[in-house]
């Protein structure tokens, strides 16, 4: 594949488009930017099935080959309104086994312009797996995205790739095996067993890749009723991911779409998925499984990122970002992570990490309704496409959020989300909101107001020290909310003067 993405350009680059014809969508994510945290700018996909009936006939298939043309005459003019700069089409399983494959491509080079690079299934698992690593940078263990017409593996480890393989256990591919259930669950132990004869690590975690995956995940979470409905970083249990299996292939198509959001078009290659992923926990025996939303086009982005960028901090490039187009005061957050410090002394890196993605936004929704800021700013946080950060920590992150405009204890419909945190993840996200809210009014977003005082946690109390000069910024805002904090931390509230 060409460069996507110009090392010494990537500041000035801001809105990458990616096409990724798979066997059974077609799908165009614009990103805004190439920052190590992209946004998704833009997102569209036709559930095409271009690799239906491939496994019989050889071919794309003809009606699927129309509705794909059509997406790409769409997709390119919206590319052309969005001024998206670098614009990369790549196709997966479907159009590389196809025999008419090349001459699809050779159409849609006539008909769009674009150029479509048609990947080997080596290069799909890489892709796959390295956009698991750009949401997860400390992601260890095997990565399986499963498509319509293939399904890959690849070791990720200290933010790398290993191992990859390819293999023919798509949900299209498989509906066209004989032998009734009998036979399919043979053929796809088989297979499996293949792959485990390539890959034959031990490996704690398995993340999973691909639409009927995701739709397996929502189906998991609707029948726990799990109080957070984002997919990435969903953990799940072998043990319990097995039930909902189970369950998933018993059901038919109406039970299904009663718990899943996902169209009827994926639903009905969930069961041959379900079926699939027995077979691979069976055979690898992973300690735990979770989720990723990012995958192959993702992976497209990684790639081409310089090391540098690749090393940063998804999340905190993330809420930087957001900070610098979004708060009133852009710079101010570092000084109140700092000064948020002095009430969590000697936090641990992962909770220094959530302190200062928390500090970064906890002014970002300032224009919304002073009434529903609470509730904006914990919704952005446990919403917000932000990789780097599981759900206990997205949980705790929007706590911390939801505190810093919230005092008065009335937690509403956020008290089964807080159920995901332990109490003494709750004290401290309420402890980190409540110093954020006194250092928001304290400050009015100087810094250097903020880092001329000082906060101290005594035994007995909680000491807040003001310069003379900043004497007048010390009125009944933040003397009320400098008790809040004081009594959240069992203090006696004192300020002095130095």
């Amino acid at each position: 594949m060409a460069p996507m993405i110009d090392r010494e350009a990537i500041a000035e680059l801001h809105r990458v488009g990616v096409i990724d014809i798979g066997s059974n969508s077609v799908r165009l994510v614009i990103f805004d930017g190439a920052a190590r945290s992209p946004a998704y700018f833009y997102n569209e996909k036709v559930l095409c099935g271009l690799g239906r009936d491939i496994a019989e006939t050889g071919l794309l298939h003809p009606e699927g080959r129309d509705r794909a043309l059509r997406a790409l005459d769409r997709f390119k003019a919206i590319c052309d309104q969005a001024k998206v700069q670098s614009l990369t089409a790549v196709a997966t399983a479907a159009v590389r086994e196809a025999s008419d494959g090349p001459a699809f491509c050779a159409q849609v080079k006539q008909r769009t312009g674009i150029e479509i690079d048609v990947a080997s299934g080596l290069e799909e698992a890489r892709l796959s797996a390295q956009g698991v690593l750009l949401g997860w940078p400390t992601a260890q263990g095997l990565v399986c995205d499963i498509g319509g017409a293939s399904m890959e593996l690849a070791e990720v480890a200290d933010g790398a790739v290993g191992r990859r393989e390819t293999s023919p256990l798509g949900p299209l591919k498989l509906a066209n095996v004989t032998g009734g259930e009998v036979g399919l669950l043979a053929h796809i132990d088989a297979e499996i067993a293949t792959l485990q004869s390539k890959i034959n690590g031990t490996y704690d975690h398995l993340f999973l890749v691909g639409g009927s995956y995701r739709a397996i995940a929502n189906i998991d979470m609707s029948r726990r009723n799990y109080p957070l409905d984002v997919l990435h970083e969903y953990k799940i249990t072998p043990a319990d991911l097995n039930e909902t299996l189970d369950w998933i292939i018993d059901a038919d198509n109406t039970k299904l779409e009663t718990l899943s959001t996902a169209p009827p078009e994926r639903l009905r290659l969930v069961p041959i998925a379900a079926r699939v992923l027995k077979s691979l926990i069976r055979a690898y025996d992973p300690k735990g499984i979770a989720i990723s939303s990012y995958g192959l086009r993702e992976g497209m982005l990684y790639e081409r990122m310089p090391p540098e960028l690749r090393k940063l901090d998804p999340l905190i490039e993330a809420c930087k970002w957001m900070e610098h187009t979004n708060a009133r005061f852009p710079g101010f957050g570092a000084a109140m992570a700092d000064w948020v410090t002095q009430v969590i002394p000697n936090p641990s890196p992962k909770r220094a990490r959530l302190i200062d993605a928390a500090a970064l936004l906890h002014d970002v929704s300032w224009r919304a309704d002073p009434s529903f800021r609470a509730e904006v700013c914990f919704d952005n946080a446990t919403r917000a496409n932000m990789g780097g950060l599981d759900h206990v920590e997205r949980v705790f992150l929007g706590m911390a959020l939801l505190h810093r405009y919230k005092n008065n204890g009335k937690m509403g419909r956020y008290q089964k989300l807080g159920g995901i945190l332990s109490e003494e993840q709750r004290q401290a996200a309420l402890a980190i909101g409540y110093t954020m809210r006194l250092g928001a009014a304290l400050a009015c977003g100087s810094r250097q107001v903020l880092q001329a005082t000082r906060l101290t946690l005594t035994e007995n109390t909680l000491e807040l020290s003001i310069p003379p000069q900043y004497h007048n910024l010390n009125g009944e805002a933040v003397i009320q909310r400098f008790g809040t904090l004081a009594e959240a931390l069992n203090r006696e509230p004192v300020i002095v003067s130095t």
